[in-house]
């Protein structure tokens, strides 16, 4: 087990499964701009880079204008019908509690008032010092950047740092900043690609921090 002080978490497949709300915000978006479809399999799969990466990847199209209409198109759509229906992964509370006096802080390529609201609504804001969100593009996961907009981290040793996130990113940013890594096998990255990025630790279940951090 590894002494830990500072956990860092990342939000969509690691602590909420928000995968059906993105989709449907991806597909409200592209039905408003009179662009076809796409899967739900295929919109997931471009989930990760932040919402501008997102629907470049859907909208299929070079279109710096069409684009800047989707992205705020897809952002009102999602503040107002999506954060308060993202749904728990399981024994994320009871890991959040038995961590309780552990400094804790997300840092997502999510909007942060995106962020805000669905940890509000999932009940689990309390269990947060500092919320890192994407709305800096030049900023975002995997750049380690992301890492020191948090004071938190920036008082916190290296070696007592973990992050914990369900894609590949997460591991790479981790892996920047010289922090130690942890990749969960449930949520939205291919497992293959975690595999690849090598991290310190890989759980199947939330709940397995218990068994990393002490």
């Amino acid at each position: 087990m590894r002494c830990v002080d500072l956990i860092i978490f990342d939000l969509d497949g690691t602590l909420v499964d928000s995968r059906s709300q993105i989709a449907n915000a991806v597909n409200f978006t592209l039905r408003a701009l009179n662009i076809e479809e796409r899967p739900f399999e295929e919109i997931t799969s471009f989930i990760g880079m932040g919402a501008r990466d997102l629907l470049r990847r859907s909208l299929r199209k070079e279109n710096a204008q069409l684009l800047n209409e989707a992205v705020i198109t897809f952002q009102n759509y999602y503040k107002i019908h999506s954060p308060g229906h993202a749904s728990l992964y399981p024994h994320v509370i009871e890991t959040l509690e038995y961590f309780k006096d552990k400094i804790k802080i997300i840092i997502t390529n999510s909007p942060k008032a995106t962020a805000e609201q669905i940890l509000f609504n999932s009940g689990i804001d309390k269990y947060f010092k500092d919320i890192i969100g994407g709305d800096d593009e030049s900023c975002q996961k995997p750049s380690a950047c992301s890492l020191n907009k948090s004071s938190y981290y920036l008082k916190n040793s290296k070696d007592k740092i973990i992050i914990v996130g369900d894609m590949d990113i997460d591991v790479i940013t981790g892996k920047s900043a010289g922090i130690l890594t942890c990749a969960v096998t449930y949520g939205i990255g291919k497992k293959k690609d975690l595999v690849k990025a090598g991290p310190d630790y890989m759980i199947d279940d939330i709940i397995q921090l218990k068994e990393i951090i002490k």
